[in-house]
Formats: C-alpha cells, structure tokens, sequence
C-alpha cells in the first residue's frame, strides 16, 4: 500500500493522479495513524517531480517554472502542495516592453474568458496527493482554496497609461480605479480622477430621472399622443441653453488653449469650454464616457488590448485620419499602427518611402469601372466588385477603419460599388462611396455607405442617398437602405427623407395625400415614409382612418433653411446620369 501512494504522488498524468488519489483518500482514512511517515516521503517525491516537469515545460511555456510549498493556508503542515506560477527574470523585462497580450504554446492569445488558475498549472495536482483525514477539507471550503485570478489581471502591474505624467490612477467613467489607455485616462481629458467620479454619480442620477420620466410618460401614452409637458420642457431648456452659447470665443480663452496646445501638443485634449453650448458639451462628456466604459469592458473580456493590432492613423492623399474601428488588415500591416494608402488605387504600404515610390509610378488617377454621372468636379464610378475584385476588397477594408456593423470584406463579387469623387488638377479624389447587392430580394439600395471623414459635414453624404434613389428611379423600383444602419448612417437617412417629405408637401396642391402615390414619386419604401411622419407628428389616427396632416410650421422652418442655404453644387442632378440599369450579371 505505501508502494502505490508512492507511485501515484509521482504521477505526471492528470487521469492517474485522479483515480489514484481516490483509494489513497480511503487508505489513508482506515490507516491515519500509520502512514505520517508515508506522507512525507509523498511530499518529498512530489516537490521532485514537480521541480522535474518544470525544467521539462520550460522548453515550451516560459511561466513554467514551479515553487512547491508544503506549507497549507494556515500555516500548518499538511503536507498539501501548492504550486505556484513565478515568471523568470527574463520573461518579466519582455513583459515589461510587450503589452500585447500573452501567447499560449499554441501562438494563439490566451482568452480571459476562462479563469486561468495562477496557482497551479496542472489541476489534477490538487486532488492528487494525500491528506490528513483529521483535518477540514480545505478543498470544499471556499475560505481555503487557491485563489484562482485572470491572467491578465495578474500582469496588469506591468502596463501603464501612454500620457505623459499620469499615474494610471482613476478612470473617466469613475466607476475604476486604474486605467491603462487614452481613452479611459482623466489627466487626458484634462481632468482629475475625483472629478471623474462626481460626473459619474450626475450621470447615474440623470439617468435614473429620465427612466422614471419614460415610465411615467409610457404609463399614460395613448397610440399617438403629442409630446408630454416633461418633453416640451426639456426641448425648451435645450433650445435656452443653445442660445446662450458664446459664439465668438473671449480673447482669454483663446489665449488658453493656445498656451495649452503648445505646452502638451496632441498629448491631451484640447480645451473644450466655451467651444460650444453646456448642453452640447455635456453630450459629448456623456458619449466619451460610455465609449470609453464599452472599451473597458472589451479589454476586461480579452477582445483588446492595449498594444494590439490596430491600426490608429492612415496617411491617405494630402490627409492624416484617426481611425475609429479595427479593420481586418494583414497582420504585419496591423501591428504597424499607422498605415500609407494610395488614395487613387487604395493599396496600403508600410513605410511613406514605400508611398512615394509607388505615387512616382502609379498610372491610377480615377476609380476603375465606368463614369455613370458628372457634374462640375463631381463624378461616381460604377465598379463591378467582379471585374475589379481586389479594388473593391481595398476599398472595403478602408471603409471597416470607420464603420462598425460593416461585416464584407472579400466577398465583393455581387455587389457594385459606386464611388464618389471630386477632382482637381492632380486626379479624381476618393470621396464616399456606397455598395449595392447586383441581385436583391428586398429590392435594398444600399448595403454600405461611407463618407470618407475629411468629407463629412459638408453635404457630401446627402448626395450619396440622394444618388442612390435617383438609381432606383430609373429602375422604377422603390428602395431602402439594409439594416442595421451605423449611428450616422441613420442620422443622415433621417434627415434626407424628412427633407423629401417636407419638399413633397410644399410642392403639393391636392387635397388628399396618398403613402403609396409618395412612396412612387421619390422611390422612398412606405415604411420609411411611415416612420419619418409619425417622428415628425404628421400622421394622425381619427376616426378608424389614419391622417396625413400638413404641419405648415415645418414646411415653412424647412423653406427658411432652403432659401438661407442658395444654391448649392451639393445636390444631384438627374440629367447628368449618363446610366442604364445593369441586366443579370
């Protein structure tokens, strides 16, 4: 009997330390006073097999190495063993420079989904060796286990915050207490960690009220009720706010920011105050806040890490883009951090030498495909995602750096791409663009559309809608955008069909409106129509009928908009479609 505890405490394999440990449990409970020395002998062997498999591991994992202590929790002998995982010196100064996140023997990161138990690196060890039947199983008792910890929590003491000066204390939600990049770093955003907090605890409360409010309002809602007094409300403080923002800004702050970008340079935020209105920046505060939580969220999950493979800037033309989104890029080119794109063939290159030898060659001036529309300096191309795949794949892997929902990158054979351009002396420059099926059962007008960020705000992406219904015209279709739509995506759908509604009832002499006669005139699917109505409180129900009112309040504020704006190259031409609709490709 003590030969097979023996050859089971010195069991490298998992399944025979198990089944083994079992008849030495009951061994030891018929034989307790007889087999101390037994034990010891056990122990011994153990911590010599234990210190063998770590040399034999330490080939192939460098946190490997094994410390055995005989000791129990409470400082008693007991003869258990508690292996514990120690980095060597080396592997630490590598921890140190990288903070990507570790590797298994695999080569694949290892994931925090699963609790990695830094307290023994075979879990059968646990429950192999023998115990004193005496004494409380430390086992079952929670008080007693090993404590088990994410991997990544355990190497968090080697990261740090990249801004200059700053702790790693605190974070900008307020709700943590270190951070570990920009995006969650107070002294960033020119604030303190206390101050986090204390905007944390009003937005809590903000929050709190308006759920109630939306109970409240929800409790008492008919099926089309006008804003309730709590709305009106709001909207009118909103409004009061916005009036009272300083528009030119004083002589002293902007001699404060200008003191503040010299002294800190792209290492904090600029200063914000009086930029805009208290409502509008407590907006951004808001949406800074939660973006950064959602990160932090993220990391905690193992899906990023600081220092992983995302790119953060593209040099593309003349301009330098922050990027918002990872995109699936090689990963020699992701791990670089900064891209150089050809802003007329879209190639990305790792180096700007390796940019300015390809622009000194490179014949591309325009996008590939036909020229379906031109008016002054704008142009859209029709390419074929068929004919011109790897343009198109290019293109796509461009668009996911600032869209999150886009899911196509290399699947780009049945969908058209039809990009926007505006030229100058040098060539044809990437403006937006957006994809559509060749083939679509839903009769959609759009799968994806962009607005390249240095275009953004300047009515660029309501050409690119505009564009696309003025395709869907011509094949006597009605169309609608594929869902889900990306936040601003939404926001420039909205604001384009309210403006087809309100140009439709301000060019309208009849009595009696109909969805559908709506729907065929601007190519706008009825559920649109419908949506955008109700949204603008247009669409009333009385008397077992559904109405269209007429709001002239609205119609007239979008005329004033109209004739302030003037003419503008900023809109679609129909006679400058040069395009017959494509036959089954």
């Amino acid at each position: 009997m003590p030969r097979r505890k023996r050859t089971a405490g010195s069991s490298s394999d998992a399944t025979g330390d198990s089944d083994d440990s079992v008849e030495q449990e009951k061994t030891d409970s018929s034989h307790s006073d007889g087999n101390s020395r037994a034990n010891t002998r056990l122990t011994r062997a153990s911590s010599l097999r234990l210190s063998q498999s770590s040399h034999a591991l330490g080939h192939h994992c460098p946190f490997a190495r094994v410390k055995c202590l005989p000791q129990a929790h409470d400082g008693s002998k007991s003869g258990r063993l508690y292996p514990l995982i120690e980095p060597p010196a080396d592997v630490k100064h590598v921890v140190d420079r990288d903070e990507s996140p570790p590797r298994t023997p695999t080569g694949n990161a290892a994931s925090s989904e699963s609790d990695i138990d830094v307290s023994s690196p075979n879990a059968s060890h646990d429950e192999s060796h023998a115990r004193d039947p005496s004494q409380k199983d430390s086992a079952s008792d929670p008080s007693h286990r090993p404590k088990r910890r994410r991997f990544h929590e355990s190497y968090n003491f080697n990261m740090k915050c990249p801004t200059p000066g700053c702790n790693s204390l605190g974070h900008l939600t307020g709700k943590h207490e270190r951070h570990f990049s920009i995006s969650g770093c107070p002294l960033y955003h020119n604030l303190s960690a206390d101050e986090c907090k204390v905007k944390a605890v009003d937005r809590d409360k903000q929050e709190e009220e308006r759920s109630q409010g939306q109970t409240e309002d929800h409790r008492h809602a008919t099926r089309h009720q006008a804003p309730t007094p709590r709305q009106v409300r709001y909207k009118e403080k909103v409004v009061e706010m916005r009036k009272r923002r300083n528009s030119p800004l004083p002589r002293e702050q902007k001699d404060k920011s200008m003191e503040h970008r010299q002294s800190h340079g792209t290492s904090r935020e600029p200063l914000l105050d009086n930029v805009t209105s208290e409502y509008d920046l407590e907006l951004f505060r808001k949406a800074q806040a939660r973006a950064s939580e959602d990160l932090e969220k993220l990391r905690l999950q193992g899906q990023i890490t600081e220092g992983s493979n995302m790119i953060k800037t593209i040099l593309f033309g003349r301009y330098e883009l922050d990027t918002w989104y990872h995109s699936p890029y090689p990963e020699e080119y992701a791990r670089l951090g900064r891209l150089y794109v050809c802003e007329f063939c879209l190639k990305y290159m790792k180096s700007q030498t390796i940019l300015r030898r390809h622009m000194a060659k490179c014949v591309w001036k325009h996008p590939p495909g036909d020229e379906v529309y031109r008016k002054g300096a704008i142009s859209v191309f029709e390419v074929d995602g068929k004919k011109n795949k790897i343009y198109c794949q290019n293109l796509c892997l461009l668009a996911k750096l600032f869209l999150d929902h886009k899911t196509l990158y290399y699947d780009v054979e049945p969908f058209l791409f039809y990009v926007m351009t505006e030229a100058d002396n040098t060539g044809c420059h990437l403006v937006g663009y957006f994809s559509k099926e060749k083939n679509s059962f839903l009769n959609y007008n759009v799968s994806c559309i962009l607005t390249m960020p240095q275009y953004m705000r300047q009515g660029y992406g309501k050409m690119l809608i505009d564009f696309s219904y003025l395709l869907s015209k011509v094949e006597e279709k009605v169309g609608s955008p594929e869902r889900p739509l990306s936040d601003l995506g939404l926001i420039s759908y909205r604001s384009y069909w309210k403006e087809v509604l309100l140009r439709y009832m301000y060019n309208f002499q009849g009595k009696e409106i109909s969805i559908k006669e709506i729907s065929q005139e601007t190519a706008v699917n009825p559920v649109d129509i419908v949506s955008t109505l109700q949204s603008l409180q247009m669409l009333k129900y009385w008397k077992g009928k559904h109405l269209v009112l007429k709001r002239q309040d609205l119609i007239e504020e979008w005329k004033a908009k109209e004739t302030k704006r003037g003419t503008s190259n900023k809109t679609i031409d129909p006679h400058s479609l040069k395009w017959t609709p494509p036959k089954g490709t």
